[in-house]
């Protein structure tokens, strides 16, 4: 058993594919086949269970994942340790983001760690505070960036508060609505909403904000981009709620309207809560240079769900 074929079951199980896995791995398909097929050989078992159109980990397969994790992070760190002895941060930053995330300049955050570190390699991922979470827990990121509503924190992981804003609702152009100034939820329950899908922590901060408030609306429009939902917004299709950094640094022709009673959101930066790595330690230094002026407090370990 060699740790390339650890590597080669981890791209696999996390692509869920044997062509992406290779891509990453920057091995051909046959290649990496040829030695998964040959760890199956060894360990006895199966690992993945293949089809045309999907691969699937086996029993065994989410089994043995467990441990390979623990082993290629105890090589890395390995690896890492030494270099660090003579001063030098090495290894690959996974680095995850949310789209909207507005708390700090991203691109000149890594823009000052890479030069910084120049012989460490960065990998950005984009996705949903949950998604997020559940990777560093899994050890499949160093860092991430969340967006939660007010009042939770993510769970199994390090983590302090970037910033606090309330939602503002973004309007077509011309809506009666931006005319009056500050407006509550009760003024937008009757309209058509474009939001993030059911179930993420994007949409919870809304969806948690009406029912609180006694209230139902109509998500008529779902969608996990934020340049969509005010895509559709511009168009005269729907409103919606988003950050006001969001909403500010887009180049849609929306009108927006501050909320009274409008849901909040908190950014967190997020870390491995027990052992982070030389790579994360890093990251989170540059970022203190930085100096995030909306920073609310220090490291810490958090408790209470992902989201709601």
């Amino acid at each position: 058993m060699e740790l390339q074929q650890l590597r080669y079951v981890v791209e696999v199980a996390d692509t869920s594919s044997f062509t992406r896995a290779a891509e990453r791995c920057f091995v051909t398909q046959s290649a990496l086949s040829h030695q998964i097929a040959a760890l199956e050989r060894d360990l006895g078992q199966r690992l993945f269970v293949r089809s045309s159109r999907s691969v699937r980990v086996t029993e065994a397969g989410e089994a043995f994942l467990v441990h390979a994790r623990t082993a290629l992070r105890a090589a890395d760190q390995a690896k890492e340790d030494a270099a660090a002895v003579g001063g030098a941060v090495i290894g690959t930053l996974r680095v995850g983001v949310i789209p909207t995330v507005t708390a700090i300049d991203l691109p000149a955050a890594l823009v000052a760690f890479r030069a910084a570190h120049p012989h460490a390699r960065v990998e950005l991922r984009m996705g949903n505070s949950d998604e997020l979470v559940t990777a560093l827990r899994q050890g499949a990121l160093d860092v991430a960036l969340l967006g939660l509503r007010a009042g939770l924190t993510p769970t199994g992981v390090a983590s302090r508060a970037l910033l606090r804003d309330r939602l503002v609702a973004a309007l077509p152009p011309g809506h009666a609505l931006a005319e009056t100034g500050a407006i509550g939820l009760a003024d937008l329950a009757g309209l058509t909403f474009a939001d993030f899908p059911a179930g993420t922590s994007g949409r919870a901060q809304s969806d948690a904000a009406f029912a609180s408030a006694g209230l139902t609306r109509d998500v008529a429009f779902e969608a996990d981009s934020a340049t969509l939902i005010l895509g559709l917004v511009e168009a005269g299709l729907a409103v919606t709620l988003l950050a006001p950094g969001t909403v500010a640094r887009a180049s849609f022709a929306v009108a927006t309207a501050e909320v009274r009673d409008g849901p909040e959101r908190v950014e967190h930066l997020a870390w491995d809560l027990a052992a982070p790595r030389n790579v994360a330690r890093a990251f989170l230094a540059v970022i203190d240079r930085l100096g995030p002026e909306n920073a609310e407090a220090g490291p810490e370990e958090t408790s209470g769900p992902a989201s709601a």
